[in-house]
């Protein structure tokens, strides 16, 4: 019941912390970080201390490799991005000042802001082009790889200390999404270590790393956009989400990262600590494996579908934590296909087309673990909604350690999230021939072709009109099977002000600890 990292965890502590007399004070989500809106005027000093989930003792502080939540929050802290996404999803300016295109979108400048590495030196455009031609090394799996790939980068050139031209392979429309691609962080030039004392140019520098147990940075007095008012934080691993809450009701953390609906619920009232929900922010669906029986058969795929019952698994799963989804990726984002009509569940349709395939008695393992929020309670409810149409479903509960990577390969059916990006991001990232976290193994050249047709159209409405035909596409045949949107749940002390409650999970805003301060 108690986290190793936290030995003052015993279970008589943590019955008591998590008892009716250490409830929770609700922060609703039209909140603000504005410092005086936040609790009074901003205060230096002091260590916060955030639990996270985390991956083990194969963590890495390679920021080019961050894939887990805990990888980003601590890679943003030491690194940053020529742009990151904001709360609407657009990409902002962060190294790079500016950027503009040439007329026919195949050439892009990029002018970077005056910022230096931990070590004093500058952030050169030298920096950022060995940054992307690492993580473009064919030979890696670097998780920004397909949302560079619009770059020729041996063609892309530093025309000064600090500006870049980005030669492009073919016109691309949105190319400041590139910029902001998750994991295309800027290292300096030639580095490779990252673990023992990696440099960075972030708001935090490096002062320990104990892999799968905790992270220490510091203050970095020269950052670009004003100094942390921390003076440290540390990163936590807390996997079991008890743990985190445990830890932050009994003091010895001041952040948690993603709690259950149920728990924020249960404790909500007292005012001990305090909730922030980031609305809708994290798709959760089943990631059906398209390359492999029974799901290499879209008629399958379509019972699936069919067999959802969605609001059921958002009261189950969730708590009534979020919305439904329509098996597409990006509700409420530019270019969602909100036309489609909302998918409900037709077991005499799912049954129909189960005898078309030859699968009318199917058994399927479905793999899920205790790593997310409502994992293992969405794959419960979907096997007993499958039952209804014939189809057995074997609940496989994997490892929290090991379950993201692999999920990747293996397996045919999983549970699945994912955090905020435009959803031209998620279409690069997860949903083309070679992209590097294609968890459906959906690989299609015409639908590869659409989305370069996509981002060579100069037109918004009519670059639209190509995202709605790619959507109708996975809405009819694809392998997300997305049922669901959460709410992003974070518990934080009540001395802890300046997290902002409008950023969806892996946004700029989100998780970023340089304008947060302890009262």
């Amino acid at each position: 019941m108690y986290d190793e990292r936290f030995p003052g965890l015993r279970r008589r502590g943590f019955l008591a912390a998590t008892s009716g007399a250490a409830a929770l004070a609700l922060v609703g989500c039209g909140g603000s970080a504005d410092p005086v809106a936040s609790g009074g005027t901003p205060k230096r000093g002091g260590r916060l201390r955030a639990a996270f989930a985390g991956g083990g003792a194969s963590e890495t502080l390679d920021p080019h490799l961050a894939n887990l939540f805990a990888d980003v929050a601590r890679a943003k802290a030491l690194f940053d991005k020529l742009a990151d996404y904001g709360a609407d999803l657009s990409a902002e300016p962060r190294l790079a000042e500016r950027w503009e295109s040439n007329k026919t979108l195949d050439r892009w400048q990029v002018t970077l802001r005056k910022a230096t590495f931990h070590d004093g030196s500058p952030v050169t455009a030298k920096d950022v082009l060995y940054s992307y031609r690492r993580i473009a090394d064919p030979k890696q799996a670097f998780r920004a790889k397909a949302s560079l790939e619009p770059i020729d980068l041996d063609a892309s050139r530093a025309t000064g200390e600090r500006s870049i031209e980005f030669v492009l392979k073919r016109p691309t429309a949105e190319f400041p999404n590139v910029l902001a691609a998750f994991g295309a962080y800027v290292v300096p030039e030639n580095a490779t270590e990252f673990d023992d004392r990696p440099i960075g140019s972030g708001p935090f520098r490096f002062v320990s790393f104990a892999p799968g147990r905790s992270a220490v940075f510091r203050r970095h007095d020269a950052y670009w956009d004003g100094a942390p008012l921390l003076d440290e934080i540390e990163f936590v691993v807390a996997n079991e989400e008890s743990a985190r809450v445990g830890a932050l009701l009994g003091g010895q953390v001041e952040y948690a990262h993603e709690l259950n609906p149920t728990t924020a619920r249960a404790h909500e009232g007292g005012g001990q600590i305090e909730i922030v929900r980031l609305r809708n922010s994290a798709m959760q669906a089943f990631c059906m494996k398209t390359d492999r029986a029974p799901f290499d058969d879209k008629r399958v795929r379509e019972a699936f579908f069919l067999i959802a019952d969605r609001q059921e698994l958002v009261d189950g799963a969730l708590s009534g934590a979020g919305e439904v989804g329509n098996d597409l990726f990006g509700k409420g984002y530019e270019y969602y296909a909100a036309d489609l009509p909302q998918r409900t569940q037709d077991l005499d349709r799912a049954r129909a087309l189960l005898k078309q395939a030859g699968a009318e008695k199917l058994k399927v393992t479905l793999d899920t673990s205790a790593v997310a929020a409502g994992f293992t309670e969405a794959a419960g409810i979907f096997r007993d909604q499958a039952a209804k149409a014939g189809v057995t479903i074997d609940v496989k509960t994997g490892s929290k350690d090991s379950y993201w990577s692999d999920i990747l390969d293996g397996g045919t059916l999983c549970c699945y999230r994912s955090g905020a990006m435009p959803i031209e991001a998620h279409f690069s990232q997860r949903l083309l021939t070679d992209s590097t976290t294609n968890a459906t193994k959906w690989h299609h050249k015409d639908f590869d072709a659409l989305y370069q047709q996509a981002q060579s159209t100069h037109d918004k409405t009519e670059r639209a009109a190509v995202y709605q035909r790619m959507q109708r596409r996975l809405y009819a045949e694809g392998g997300f099977l997305v049922w669901g949107f959460a709410d992003w749940i974070i518990g934080t002390a009540r001395r802890v002000r300046g997290v902002e409650t409008k950023a969806p999970a892996n946004t700029l805003d989100w998780a970023r600890f340089d304008r947060v301060w302890l009262a």
